[in-house]
């Protein structure tokens, strides 16, 4: 059998993205070829920048006839392109998908200028993220300096149980669902400082519930402490989370406490008026 032919025989199962939840088996309102264009898009990352249709096929789960018709689609749309026919690339067009959606969110557009103004006054690095999946992702951010080797932008990624950020989202999230998320959770010794198991984490997490906040000093990068405080609806519901990222010569985790919490909860609460 062809690879064109074994595409039209799997057209009618489509795949599961094998990096995230994929629709749901033989639903007949799913679009085929929209899951299959979105999986391969997805399938570049900064790891792998340049892929080849084989290796997209491989870790999408997608026939190489049906990946070779979605990258031939991406760069005669100009989102994609290769310049050996072998191996592919996103084109900085691709860039204007996902800033459209996170534009058009009413807190990230309020944020934004917020952000800068608190970075400009304390010469710190300032960012606003929401949950998505086990992941939290930067809707806005206000950079002074680069304070991570990772360079960290608007839909940048982080594990959410290693960010600051991503403990007082998760602080907020039912009890059952805190669980579940942290069964999934694999461990990484990013630094000496790292939390290592579920028990410590739990804790540590149940901590940032009763304080209201959560500190990360060291634990993803060294050198680098971070404070955050959820964006809180009236309904109680966290829905974003605000945090400063600053060297660990600069401020203190006392520092931290005393001089950037307030402002911080000040900015959280000024938010908080259009996030729900």
């Amino acid at each position: 059998m062809t690879d064109i032919e074994s595409d039209h025989t799997d057209e009618a199962q489509p795949p599961g993205h094998r990096t995230g939840e994929g629709p749901v088996p033989g639903d007949p309102n799913i679009m085929t070829s929209l899951v299959r264009g979105l999986a391969v898009i997805q399938a570049f990352s900064r790891e792998s920048a340049a892929v080849t249709i084989s290796q997209i096929s491989q870790k999408t789960g997608i026939p190489r006839a049906a990946v070779r018709r979605c990258l031939y689609t991406l760069r005669a749309l100009g989102f994609a392109d290769t310049e050996d026919g072998r191996q592919y690339v996103l084109r900085p067009r691709i860039l204007v998908l996902g800033h459209a959606h996170l534009g058009s969110i009413p807190l990230a557009r309020a944020a934004q200028p917020l952000l800068r103004r608190i970075a400009d006054t304390l010469q710190e690095s300032y960012s606003l993220a929401i949950l998505d999946g086990d992941d939290i992702v930067y809707v806005a951010r206000a950079s002074v300096s680069r304070i991570m080797t990772i360079d960290l932008h608007v839909g940048s990624r982080l594990p959410a149980v290693f960010t600051s950020m991503g403990r007082v989202l998760l602080a907020h999230r039912p009890e059952a669902e805190r669980d579940e998320r942290l069964a999934r959770v694999v461990f990484h010794p990013f630094t000496a400082h790292t939390i290592r198991d579920v028990a410590a984490l739990r804790a540590e997490i149940l901590r940032v519930r009763a304080s209201g906040y959560s500190i990360m000093d060291q634990e993803l990068e060294l050198g680098l402490r971070s404070i955050a405080v959820p964006i809180v609806t009236p309904d109680g519901t966290a829905t974003a989370a605000l945090n400063v990222g600053a060297h660990a010569s600069r401020l203190s985790v006392t520092d931290m406490v005393e001089t950037i919490l307030p402002l911080l909860r000040e900015a959280a609460a000024e938010l908080s008026l259009c996030a729900g």
